[in-house]
């Protein structure tokens, strides 16, 4: 960097309620003015931009600081004030009441504290405390690893992209074979759980808010509910669902206003939905059936503990609950309670239910397969379960890791055939990632990495999928194109 033109303003606003603790900073070299932000303590994130002449470039450097100044922004040190802590969901787990223990049919232990949970039709992803996201073969057979920067707090699908958020504040995208940032929550976020929607990232945090972010990481609209501690967010074409302490309220998904209020009994612990109702268990011994069209209460479902995690079978034919009691429930769509059993190892924090299984989180860091048959379900009831098998970490399982530099990344002289060539584009102050092969529209956006964007440059991808919203997102590698 040259001494003469070169210069750092380097700023922090940081609020007494917590409200805020982040960074802002502006860095000029001639004519490249490079902008790095996101929460104290962190690496953040980096945009660079390329301007005709120096000064040009220390004019727009100003009026960046200039903004920031006016929003409460004040110069710092950058090291001297702590990062704010992550909220980390405290929980507590009794042994079972019940007089039966689950069939469990394999038992795989990640090594650390899991909350993350997704089952497909090819493969099972459990994400834990220590940033690692594991994904298995319904048989538990252990398939790969994904290693993140920092702890998983849940694991969300939208179609067939995997997103995990981390309490770093960024989402990652798993789907391709380079998992990549997709989303950077704004630093005053702190990430309790979170949703996609047809791109559109829906996160509910500590203090009750609700924010919601489009696919280029561009905040849209926010809204604080009448609670706190908001443990849900569910999100389809007709509205977000927002789960708290106060309890559940919808809101419009472009946030022109609320839909819907409804109370329950107790705060918001978990939530589940299907088409036409969404599932809220509660720190009160309950999971209740609420209308996405009217909030009214439809049914409730009677546990014994307070309820950490629930799921349904397809169209809500049967309910599943875990308490904070080690124990499992079963119920009809009515409510009529079915079973109750002990998991066998901890209290279950996040569910799912996929074809005659149950496959749970539990306090223990373990991802567990139940057999939620009724034959399997009948027998546990009289004292027979199978021998349930534990599950062991192949020796050379593939490991990867979020590519943080162009520079780091695989290159390709020329496009292979088949393949799909992006560049990055500069529009209006921002990098933006285009289709350059024939056959796509020119003028969609993709979802791209922003940690590798440089102006100019091209890369290869192994296919874009249209979604809804007028965006492509990558399926399969990236390479750099030289």
């Amino acid at each position: 960097m040259s001494t003469e033109s070169a210069s750092t303003t380097y700023l922090e606003l940081s609020q007494e309620d917590g409200a805020a603790h982040k960074f802002y900073e502006v860095a000029v070299d001639g004519p490249v003015v490079t902008v790095r932000y996101g929460r104290i303590g962190a690496a953040g994130q980096t945009q660079t931009t390329t301007f005709p002449t120096a000064d040009k470039a220390r004019s727009a450097a100003a009026k960046k600081v200039g903004e920031k100044v006016r929003k409460g922004y004040a110069p710092a040190v950058a090291g001297q004030r702590a990062p704010r802590a992550v909220t980390r969901r405290q929980v507590s787990s009794a042994p079972s009441t019940a007089r039966a223990v689950a069939p469990v049919l394999w038992r795989f232990r990640t090594g650390s504290s899991a909350f993350g949970i997704h089952v497909d039709d090819d493969r099972c992803w459990v994400g834990n405390q220590a940033g690692d996201v594991f994904t298995l073969d319904h048989d538990g057979g252990v398939l790969a690893r994904f290693s993140l920067p920092d702890g998983v707090k849940c694991l969300v699908a939208d179609d067939f992209w995997i997103y995990a958020g981390c309490d770093d504040g960024r989402v990652y995208d798993l789907s391709s074979k380079l998992p990549f940032a997709a989303y950077d929550v704004a630093a005053d976020v702190d990430i309790f759980w979170l949703d996609i929607h047809e791109g559109v990232l829906n996160v509910s945090d500590r203090e009750g808010r609700l924010t919601v972010i489009d696919h280029e990481d561009e905040h849209q609209w926010a809204r604080r509910s009448q609670g706190e501690h908001a443990w849900m967010v569910r999100a389809d074409d007709r509205g977000v669902y927002h789960g708290h302490q106060g309890g559940v309220t919808a809101y419009a998904p472009d946030g022109t206003g609320e839909l819907w209020h409804t109370p329950t009994r107790g705060g918001v612990l978990f939530g589940w939905q299907e088409e036409d109702a969404v599932y809220a268990g509660t720190a009160h011994r309950a999971v209740q059936r609420l209308s996405k069209t009217t909030g009214r209460v439809e049914a409730t479902y009677a546990c014994d503990s307070a309820v950490y995690s629930c799921a349904t079978s397809p169209g809500g034919r049967f309910v599943f609950a875990g308490d904070a009691s080690s124990s499992v429930y079963c119920f009809d769509r009515d409510g009529t309670r079915l079973w109750k059993l002990g998991t066998g190892g901890g209290s279950a924090l996040s569910m799912q239910y996929r074809d005659d299984r149950l496959y749970l989180v539990t306090t223990d860091g373990s991802l567990v397969c139940v057999d939620a048959s009724e034959a399997a379900v009948s027998a546990a009831q009289q004292g027979t379960v199978p021998v349930a098998r534990d599950v062991k970490l192949a020796e050379a399982l593939p490991t990867y890791a979020p590519v943080t530099a162009a520079a780091a990344m695989a290159t390709v002289s020329r496009a292979p055939a088949g393949a799909i060539v992006v560049e990055c584009v500069q529009t209006t102050g921002r990098l933006r990632v285009h289709v350059v092969s024939e056959g796509y529209d020119s003028s969609w956006n993709v979802q791209f990495p922003r940690t590798i964007r440089e102006p100019g440059a091209r890369y290869v991808v192994d296919a874009l999928h249209a979604a809804a919203g007028g965006f492509y997102r990558v399926r399969g590698d990236i390479r750099r194109l030289l």
